[in-house]
């Protein structure tokens, strides 16, 4: 079966993890059962749609190997925000605030990256087929 509908999947969910955030949306400080916002869960599933739709998209090799730890960095990024914190809100201070900003960012240029490296890699492939067939596993 062809992966197209898995990457659209993740690529839908990641978008409407994006635009809930960037939107403010009201339901995303509800709570869920345990006490974690649920803007922080739907961060992190949003995150790890990402890096999923890079390694779904991704090709066979190094890019495919980025692509999974991008997808690992993203699914650390609720527990490792978590223990920076000390609470399941992720109120900060000081400069574990800091500390986090710099795991976030990092954590979401990884997963962004990744996907659009390994959609240029499908790109590339696609126009100069020659070029990249250096594997049929692929």
């Amino acid at each position: 079966m062809h992966p197209g509908w898995k990457i659209a999947a993740l690529a839908v969910l990641g978008m409407f993890a994006l635009g809930s955030l960037v939107a403010g949306a009201p339901y995303l400080e509800s709570t869920l059962p345990g006490g974690l916002p649920f803007g922080n869960a739907l961060a992190a599933v949003g995150l790890c749609a990402i890096a999923a739709c890079g390694v779904a998209t991704a090709r066979r090799g190094v890019m495919r190997h980025v692509a999974f730890v991008a997808l690992f960095a993203s699914a650390a990024w609720l527990p490792v925000s978590i223990a920076l914190a000390g609470n399941l809100t992720l109120v900060f201070s000081g400069a574990r605030g800091d500390a986090w900003i710099a795991w976030s960012a990092g954590v979401a240029v990884l997963s962004i990256g990744a996907l659009a490296l390994a959609m240029l890699q499908r790109l590339v492939a696609c126009v100069w087929p020659r070029h990249t067939a250096t594997s049929s596993r692929g």
